[in-house]
């Protein structure tokens, strides 16, 4: 699918760019300054030259060890690669529907997936309800911040991912994007976007689930992002801060100044 804010690669999907969304100051975050996107490990040469000559110098990886160690990112030149896993171990499943992940699988467990949630919906609820909790999660987002901080010079960018670039690169977008000051709607906006962009890989990796239809709803819970997910992470913050700006100045512990600083650096 065709969408402005995505970038033309030829082995990457859901690269997509933050730039141009307004601020409730009237300000708008810079482009070629942020990107979020899924894993970089189907990348070709020729995205990697992309990437570099777009201004990638920081690739802030939010994967764990495992998806590090079976998929590792196919690094832009003059990129800083910076592990930093939000959980110890894959909650979101997403590494499940890698492609060069499965190929490392046995048989059984791409055909089956025998240890696939039978109820993805409430997986991925769970699963936003830790991102807010976990002490792993809040240290991620944090460093994750440092080198927002660090990304200072005109036309370099920060690139974050994970393996689907949806789960745990979507609340680092939403943390991101709630200190520059984007109203929420814009900010569950560009989350939800995830299902635009990525609708035909998601139906093509669903074809093997059609005749269950129980596992197939599971499956695509799993994939997909969803109001309910970001709602169950809304009423954690909630209750943990009040709010989301609390939550990013409390709890991942970002000051008053760096996000005074984050503005300078990422809005004009």
């Amino acid at each position: 699918m065709e969408n402005k804010r995505l970038l033309n690669l030829e082995g990457g999907r859901n690269f997509r760019e933050l730039g141009g969304y307004p601020t409730q100051d009237g300000r708008v975050i810079k482009t070629h300054k942020v990107i979020r996107s899924a894993t970089l490990g189907q990348l070709t040469d020729k995205d990697l030259q992309y990437l570099s000559d777009y201004g990638i110098r920081y690739d802030i990886d939010f994967r764990s060890i495992d998806e590090q160690q079976a998929v590792a990112d196919r690094v832009p030149p003059k990129a800083k690669y910076v592990f930093d896993p939000v959980f110890s171990v894959d909650l979101t499943q997403s590494s499940k529907f890698d492609e060069q992940e499965k190929a490392s699988q046995p048989q059984h467990n791409i055909e089956g997936l025998n240890d696939i949630p039978q109820d993805g919906h409430d997986n991925m609820c769970n699963t936003y309800r830790e991102l807010i909790h976990s002490d792993s999660a809040k240290k991620a987002y944090r460093i994750f911040f440092d080198y927002l901080l660090a990304n200072e010079k005109d036309q370099q960018a920060v690139l974050f991912h994970c393996t689907a670039g949806k789960d745990r690169t979507g609340m680092g977008a939403v943390f991101l994007m709630t200190a520059l000051g984007v109203d929420q709607k814009t900010i569950v906006n560009d989350y939800l976007l995830t299902n635009t962009v990525l609708e035909d890989y998601i139906n093509e990796q669903l074809q093997p689930f059609n005749n269950d239809p129980e596992l197939y709803q599971s499956v695509k819970s799993l994939m997909q992002v969803s109001h309910d997910y970001l709602s169950a992470a809304d009423e954690e913050v909630k209750k943990e801060s009040g709010n989301w700006l609390n939550y990013v100045q409390n709890e991942i512990k970002v000051t008053p100044q760096e996000i005074a600083d984050l503005k300078k650096i990422y809005l004009q």
